[in-house]
């Protein structure tokens, strides 16, 4: 096996000065972002979601980022899954974006809620067919036979549900309204830059903005 202790990587693409900064954290993410799409690609809006279980217990998976306003980052999946059932029982949690390319990480932390109906309606209707129909068959987080069961189960729904199937009410978005924005870039030394968004509602901009130490 390899030795994990002596994989090390020197970070030296770039600096991020308070100077650099737009004025709030979702621009900040947004010029960020179209820098990592260029880089990354598709693999840009993928995010580890952090949530609560019911028990406590935290739990991480990658979701991808499907909007971004002022208000929020936004993603979609099945309310019954294991996700939807933490956010249910606790309606806070935090993504994280990496992008290695450009030595850089976003840490987001922040309250979740569904958005409309008729937003995760627009979205639905965008997917490929075949998501549409997966959403459909998919019992998302539950344990299931075998992945024959699954692909009869997408066969069934494909045959019932037609060309132009409604979304399931049990799948749609949510969107994270966050409080909490670190821009982390990766510096020599392990001296990286972290750069800290809170909310400030005494603050001209609504955020107040602080460096932290690496």
């Amino acid at each position: 096996m390899t030795d994990i202790s002596e994989l090390r990587k020197e970070y030296t693409q770039a600096a991020l000065d308070e100077s650099d900064l737009r004025d709030n954290p979702v621009d900040q993410f947004a010029f960020w972002f179209d820098q990592a799409v260029r880089t990354a690609g598709d693999d840009a809006n993928a995010m580890v979601l952090s949530t609560l279980q019911p028990n406590g217990r935290p739990s991480s998976r990658v979701v991808l980022l499907k909007d971004l306003d002022q208000q929020g980052f936004v993603f979609f999946t099945n309310y019954a899954s294991a996700k939807g059932q933490a956010l249910a029982a606790n309606p806070w949690a935090s993504l994280l974006f990496f992008w290695p390319g450009l030595e850089r990480q976003v840490r987001i932390e922040g309250h979740v809620t569904r958005i409309s109906e008729s937003a995760s309606d627009d979205y639905y209707r965008s997917r490929p067919l075949q998501s549409r129909v997966g959403a459909w068959a998919s019992p998302q987080s539950q344990v299931i036979a075998s992945r024959q069961w699954l692909a009869d189960a997408f066969t069934r729904y494909q045959a019932q549900l037609g060309d132009d199937p409604a979304r399931p009410a049990h799948w749609g978005g949510y969107c994270l309204s966050p409080d909490r924005v670190e821009f982390w870039q990766g510096r020599p030394s392990r001296l990286h830059d972290r750069l800290v968004f809170t909310k400030a509602p005494d603050a001209a901009s609504g955020w107040r903005r602080q460096r932290l130490a690496p």
